[in-house]
């Protein structure tokens, strides 16, 4: 009986697998609507929850930004993992959808500083830490779910629709915000328009639940449930064995570091620099952000079923090795389709810091030290700089030189040697823009495309929802999620804007090795008997 139940993933019945990637999709790209709407949102959101005036907000603002993220996200795969190994992929990524969903809608009920005080940025890190735990447990069932129902040979293309779906989540919430905020004056969003993308969450919860209702456990599941081969405590089994131990290690440094660093520089990295170092409007920016995923996003399923032809591994490690030699040309690109004239200001004007040495926390929402403060201003507004040591802090652009640290005198010595507070329309070579965020995301469908396959593949069933979730959200909640902090220290400490690209470099360069090493080929791999 156990075979046959098996066996029902090699059985070709299209209505089913459309519903299976169907409503897998579908929740992946709540999932992610979900927590993209907090970043775009998270500068109103700063202003509405913690007040900088108040210390205890400001810890409050650090626990929210960081505990979805890093610690929360981990716990979420442990905690869903066992859950997802003991009773069943369906009801756990049912549940995990559910928290989410709930979550995210609860948001946007919460009242703000100004009328609840403390509370409400309490209540407002609690639910971010349920969207962090939920999201902990969501990639990993998807992608469970609809790799154990794919047949053989196609197991990168049905799985593939998981990555592009994460796609689909940002590019759904720079949608609805950006209708959001040009439906109403700046005013009204802004008092209570921004509630309105966290609401919609409900209606999408809805939809979603109600599709997976419909589905079936997976085939692979129940064939163990009828053998009786479900392990009693997946955890323990999943880290005491010395080979899956070791297979777990090589799906976080080499699989999930590496396409995390490219992908957050995809998105994340990109935004920051095209509104920092190029002073692109953030609309603007997130305009081309989302025409340029538009343009490359099928390219995650092309690469999905060219892993399904040609293997894996040698995709993801062509996929390292491009991204390793384009990105810095890629960033340069940008700048210069940006603002051309960011290069010339540099050129004829370069800046030079005079400050005596002094410590920069990274982490920090405000510098105690003049000197900190200054390599903050500097590095948020993306100028390139030389440093010299000084007892006092100075700003030299060009001839011109400022003593002591005042933003608004920096701020119009820049400008005034060219180094414009916004880039200028009528120079801007928007094509250049696009291209380049283009074949950043293409990059990122290149690593990621496959990595559910991927990390399907390289563990044994009974253990597969634990060992998987818990690599991919600590290699993206810890890998990618530090990057813009190790970034802007890197830029801090060589005065480069584009310094901070060696992190994605030096971690993708990491997993390349990682990878080639020890990453096995596991595309002819057939689950069921694992």
């Amino acid at each position: 009986m156990a075979a046959t139940v098996a066996a029902d993933a090699d059985v070709l019945d299209p209505k089913r697998d459309r519903l299976v990637i169907t409503a897998s999709a579908m929740g992946t790209v709540f999932e992610w609507y979900d927590f993209f709407l907090y970043g775009i949102l998270a500068a109103l959101i700063g202003k509405l929850f913690f007040p900088a005036d108040n210390p205890t907000a400001a810890l409050l603002a650090s626990l929210a930004a960081f505990g979805a993220g890093f610690a929360v996200r981990p716990l979420g795969a442990m905690l869903f993992g066992y859950y997802g190994d003991r009773i069943g992929r369906k009801y756990t990524f049912l549940v995990t959808i559910t928290l989410m969903g709930g979550a995210t809608v609860a948001i946007g009920l919460l009242p703000t500083y100004a009328s609840a005080g403390l509370w409400a940025p309490a209540l407002l890190v609690g639910l971010r830490l349920l969207q962090g735990l939920a999201l902990g447990g969501e990639y990993g069932g998807a992608a469970i779910y609809v790799g154990e129902h794919a047949p053989p040979g196609k197991r990168g293309q049905y799985t593939s629709w998981i990555q592009i779906s994460v796609v689909g989540g940002f590019l759904l919430a720079v949608i609805v915000v950006l209708a959001s905020r040009h439906a109403m004056s700046t005013e009204a969003f802004e008092a209570w328009g921004w509630r309105i993308p966290f609401l919609l969450s409900f209606l999408m919860l809805v939809v979603s639940i109600i599709i997976r209702m419909k589905l079936s456990e997976s085939p692979v599941f129940r064939a163990m449930k009828e053998a009786g081969t479900i392990v009693r405590n997946p955890i323990v089994e999943a880290f005491s064995d010395r080979g899956n131990l070791g297979n777990v290690l090589v799906a976080l440094f080499g699989v999930a570091a590496g396409l995390t660093v490219i992908y957050y520089t995809s998105q994340f990295g990109t935004l920051y620099f095209l509104t920092g170092t190029a002073r692109v409007a953030e609309e603007e920016a997130l305009l081309y952000l989302a025409f340029g995923a538009l343009l490359a996003a099928p390219l995650y399923v092309g690469f999905g079923m060219l892993s399904d032809r040609i293997g894996r591994k040698k995709l993801l490690l062509a996929g390292y090795a491009l991204a390793m030699l384009l990105i810095f040309p890629l960033f340069h690109l940008m700048a210069d389709g940006a603002n051309p004239a960011l290069s010339r200001a540099t050129r004829d004007a370069p800046v030079v810091l005079e400050a005596p040495s002094c410590a920069f926390n990274v982490f920090a929402r405000a510098q105690e030290s003049e000197c900190g403060r200054a390599l903050a201003y500097l590095s948020k507004r993306g100028v390139a700089y030389a440093k010299a040591e000084a007892a006092d802090v100075a700003l030299r652009v060009g001839p011109a030189r400022v003593e002591g640290f005042d933003s608004a005198a920096w701020e119009a010595a820049l400008v005034e040697a060219g180094y414009a507070l916004v880039a200028d329309p009528a120079q801007k070579q928007r094509w250049k823009i696009i291209v380049g965020i283009a074949v950043m995301v293409a990059l990122s469908a290149m690593t990621y495309g496959q990595v559910a396959a991927i990390l399907v593949e390289l563990f044994p069933a009974r253990v597969r929802y634990t060992s998987m979730s818990v690599p991919y959200h600590i290699g993206t909640g810890y890998f990618g999620g530090f990057l813009p902090f190790i970034s802007q220290y890197i830029v801090v400490k060589t005065g480069d804007p584009f310094a901070g690209l060696w992190y994605t470099v030096g971690v993708v360069a990491m997993a390349f090795v990682v990878a080639l090493l020890f990453l096995p080929e596991t595309k002819d791999r057939v689950l069921e008997h694992q």
